[in-house]
């Protein structure tokens, strides 16, 4: 009552009226709820409702009352305790009224129960009759439940508890932007403008040093701040009662009160429509390329197991597995190179939005590159029909399933991918094996991602997962008769009429190829469902696969309404805006029927419209035409000139 009319009231009721006080007179600027309690008027029961609703307690004693001071300890702390969890007790504040009507303080008495119990945040004397520390009072409950001493700090062995150390820990390695092991000035400066909006000036920045330097020897390197020095400075501000500065660069960093990164900061908002696939954009990938240089320590390229368990030292657990060498490129070492650590990101973002948005907050993405929040990094891209209808896409990323029966080559053919031959293939442990692929292709001189993904061969159930993708890879053993089956139903039951265009894969070409069990041959059946003839593959070699069947699956997948015309990896698209380039050798007459040899075979995929058809195979037809009527017109200039 008299922090509400700043005067004391001669007539006090035994229970003061619920009353909220507005954010804008509030120094936190956060609606305060208070609430009081009289156990001459209230049951138990109210007040057990009380407290679990309480964010704060504050217990009053009389300082001239020593049962009052006793029953502290005796009656209300242990009731409060029996009423709320023990992982989450609601911070307490002790305060002490009446302090006119005495000259001495209680706190020499109040200390040993402050130390005893870590939940009580301070102790406050005051007076509402003199209005002493009544404004103070409401403060410090205020800050007790926004900047709560508990999770930090141990005041029994006077030192910050092991969460607090450990996020601070993360928070300093994401601050120290070249991994050199201290905060110099312009990290300094950067750390102090992304957590207080504003620098601090060189004296000041001086000052700080100095500070810690007085206090500890390894505290300062290179005129830079240590992570020894950083934990010792919020120390101190935690021991001088400012845990509001610490606490304001925990939130700015993503923590809550339990010093978890909170759900907010970890997994922001994203909306993904049907058929769109979520991508890294170049901010994103600059970000990315940041934190590979700074812990590639030997400038080689590539990531060493000690350099990429520093990289994740900032995550809570070791985010990639062994499996992962396994499905991005590597360097003769196996450790993963700069070309596959971004290869990864880009797998992760394709297939689990979600997961990477966690492992970009873990590495400080937002903060970093000032933005709201990680979300920011994400391209979600366009609807795959409107890609059909324009002809054209902005897309990165195109995903190939790989199916074929059993043995018949398909992890070889990823491995391959990889630039893998047969020899590097075996050392690869089963329980390391990956089911997918990914690296770069270069179409028409741009870079692209192709992700393979293997399809287990359980040809019945065969999920909508394992038949979304760009483009498809059906692989067959030509040494086993049995092999080229599955890949003849696969495409008939799930692929004939879908839109999807197709590659059928002869592996092992190294090996004899035998006749398949199956009433048409690879190549005939091809030729009935208007697919490309099955292309030669072998990774048997001394040195890596050839590349080039895999810009032909990226080309496929850009462009799935072809036709295309491949020789030796060289694309060409028909459509309306770009002409068939065909170059015919000879046109031989045979029947009244035109046919023609030429250096390249075009084909048209089999889910193609008729108009389609039309549209695309209109610049051949005249190109035959014009070359039929040069024949003919060249033959009868010549039997004119006979005649004359």
């Amino acid at each position: 009552m008299s922090l509400v009319s700043e005067e004391f009231p001669d007539e006090v009721p035994l229970r003061a009226e619920e009353i909220t006080i507005p954010a804008d007179v509030t120094p936190e600027r956060v609606p305060t709820h208070i609430v009081d309690y009289s156990e001459a008027e209230q049951s138990d029961e109210q007040l057990y409702q009380e407290i679990s609703k309480a964010n704060v307690i504050c217990i009053v004693y009389s300082v001239n009352n020593k049962k009052s001071i006793e029953k502290v300890t005796s009656h209300w702390i242990p009731l409060i305790n029996d009423r709320t969890d023990k992982d989450s007790r609601v911070p307490l504040i002790l305060v002490g009224n009446k302090s006119d009507l005495v000259e001495h303080s209680s706190m020499e008495t109040i200390l040993p129960i402050m130390n005893q119990y870590s939940e009580i945040e301070t102790c406050v004397e005051c007076s509402a009759k003199n209005l002493k520390n009544i404004s103070e009072l409401f403060y410090y409950a205020q800050k007790a439940v926004l900047h709560p001493t508990g999770p930090l700090y141990c005041p029994e062995e006077k030192e910050m508890k092991p969460s607090c150390i450990k996020a601070l820990t993360r928070i300093f390695k994401i601050s120290d932007l070249d991994n050199d092991g201290v905060l110099n000035d312009n990290e300094l400066n950067f750390f102090q403008r992304t957590c207080f909006n504003m620098p601090l000036a060189p004296q000041a920045l001086e000052d700080v040093k100095n500070v810690v330097r007085r206090n500890m020897t390894d505290g300062v390197k290179d005129n830079g701040l240590t992570l020894k020095g950083f934990l010792f400075l919020h120390t101190l501000f935690i021991q001088r009662g400012r845990h509001e500065t610490t606490w304001t660069v925990l939130r700015r960093f993503g923590y809550d009160d339990d010093l978890e990164l909170t759900q907010e900061y970890l997994f922001p908002l994203l909306k993904i429509p049907p058929d769109c696939t979520t991508e890294l954009n170049h901010n994103a990938y600059l970000f990315l390329q940041s934190v590979f240089d700074k812990h590639d320590k030997d400038r080689d390229c590539a990531l060493s197991p000690d350099e990429l368990k520093d990289l994740f030292k900032v995550f809570p657990y070791m985010p990639w597995g062994p499996d992962v060498n396994n499905t991005v490129c590597t360097n003769e070492q196996g450790w993963i190179t700069y070309q596959g650590y971004l290869s990864q990101w880009t797998l992760t973002t394709y297939l689990d939005v979600q997961r990477c948005l966690e492992y970009l907050g873990y590495l400080g993405y937002s903060i970093i590159h000032e933005q709201e929040s990680q979300a920011a990094a994400i391209t979600v891209t366009r609807n795959k029909r409107i890609d059909l209808q324009k002809k054209q896409t902005q897309r990165s990323v195109f995903r190939c399933n790989v199916l074929g029966a059993q043995g018949s080559g398909k992890s070889g053919f990823l491995q391959a991918f990889l630039g893998r031959n047969v020899t590097r293939q075996k050392k690869i442990r089963d329980d390391h094996k990956s089911y997918y692929a990914i690296s770069t292709t270069y179409v028409y001189g741009q870079e692209k991602y192709l992700l393979l993904h293997e399809v287990l061969p359980v040809f019945e159930v065969l999920s909508e997962a394992d038949l979304a993708c760009d483009v498809v890879c059906l692989v067959y053993d030509i040494s086993n008769p049995r092999s080229f089956e599955y890949c003849a139903k696969a495409y008939k039951k799930y692929f004939m009429d879908s839109k999807t265009p197709c590659m059928m894969i002869a592996a092992k070409s190294d090996l004899h190829e035998v006749r398949q069990h199956y009433s048409l041959s690879p190549l005939d059946f091809c030729r009935r469902h208007k697919l490309h003839p099955p292309q030669q593959f072998s990774c048997n070699s001394a040195d890596a696969p050839s590349k080039d069947i895999y810009t032909k699956l990226t080309t496929m997948a850009m462009y799935p309404l072809g036709p295309w015309v491949d020789e030796v990896g060289a694309y060409l698209l028909a459509d309306e805006e770009t002409s068939l380039i065909h170059q015919v050798h000879e046109v031989t007459f045979v029947e009244d029927s035109i046919y023609m040899e030429s250096s390249v075979d075009p084909f048209v995929p089999r889910h193609m419209t008729q108009t389609d058809l039309k549209n695309s195979t209109f610049w051949l037809r005249a190109s035959v035409g014009a070359t039929v009527f040069a024949v003919l017109g060249f033959a009868m200039y010549k039997a004119l000139l006979k005649q004359r």
